[in-house]
């Protein structure tokens, strides 16, 4: 892994808080397209942190991904991974150098950040009991993304399976959250889509690092039930709003196969042998029944069948 690039940028002219700091921190590959609209949208978001970090971690991307950070007014520090290690191992190699008394922003490069969204995040987590507070995402046409989870379960895994995620979600009884109530007025949660993730100093180092054998998807799912397991809680602050672009495992098989086999995997790291099994019969039989959506359902009910 090559060493950090040029000097991150340390304090901004924004008024003093209380904070010890936000490090933030996004992991690239082949993300060109989106880069320059979250980079763009950081100084207005940070308003208000005093001292911050920016850190990318590019997982050796074959466009301008890098040159983009470095040529960036942002004057953020880039790391180098080198080959394409995964979104835990990005976020790993950059906490490394962040002080372990440093909140650590975590976003997807295709998010945007909105005006003072990170100063509501910051004070929201002073709350002792708060280790991850997450903001409300939004689309890019204003709409409240539904990025809240419920742990996965077999109740969850054959509702959406037998009845659709949109339906299920809509009654409760899915593992998406659709509850307009909750994206409202905000909460502890149980977890959230890991598009952007505001992970206190205290989560850090109790919980530690990132698991990087999920390599993508999941990962965050982890992540969150262990801070869940230490005692501390998951947030969401709807007053504090990012956009988000996002969907793009919806058109690509790879990863559609992928996010089954990390499903799958996390679940049997917390439950036995028969339950895992008819969790993965539930993929089973919803993808069969999916089967000719689009070709995401067909690599989805292939991974499921041959994990």
């Amino acid at each position: 892994m090559d060493g950090p690039t040029e000097p991150a940028s340390i304090l901004a002219p924004a008024a003093v808080d209380d904070t010890a700091g936000v490090a933030v921190v996004v992991v690239t590959y082949n993300s060109a397209k989106v880069l320059p609209g979250l980079l763009d949208s950081i100084p207005d978001g940070l308003a208000g942190i005093s001292r911050h970090e920016i850190i990318i971690v590019d997982n050796d991307s074959h466009d301008a991904s890098v040159d983009i950070a470095l040529a960036h007014p942002t004057h953020p520090r880039v790391i180098r991974m080198g080959r394409n290690a995964g979104y835990a191992a990005g976020i790993n190699a950059a906490t490394a150098i962040v002080g372990s008394e440093v909140d650590v922003l975590i976003l997807n490069p295709d998010v945007r950040l909105l005006p003072g969204s990170v100063r509501l995040l910051s004070k929201r987590l002073s709350d002792p009991k708060a280790g991850i507070v997450v903001p409300q995402i939004l689309h890019e046409d204003g709409t409240t993304a539904l990025s809240l989870r419920r742990e996965p379960s077999m109740k969850t895994a054959w509702s959406d399976a037998l009845l659709g995620t949109t339906f299920a979600a809509r009654i409760g009884a899915g593992e998406i959250v659709d509850d307009p109530a909750i994206y409202d007025r905000g909460g502890v949660v149980e977890w959230a889509t890991g598009a952007a993730l505001l992970v206190g100093a205290r989560a850090r180092r109790v919980v530690g690092e990132w698991d990087e054998s999920f390599f993508l998807y999941s990962e965050e799912v982890d992540y969150l039930e262990r801070v869940r397991r230490s005692g501390l809680s998951v947030v969401y602050h709807p007053q504090a709003q990012v956009v988000h672009i996002g969907g793009e495992y919806h058109d690509n098989p790879f990863l559609s196969a992928l996010m089954t086999k990390n499903r799958i995997r996390y679940y049997r790291r917390h439950h036995g042998r028969l339950s895992t099994a008819l969790f993965r019969l539930s993929i089973v039989v919803g993808e069969t029944m999916r089967f000719t959506f689009g070709p995401g359902h067909r690599a989805a009910l292939r991974a499921a069948l041959t994990l």
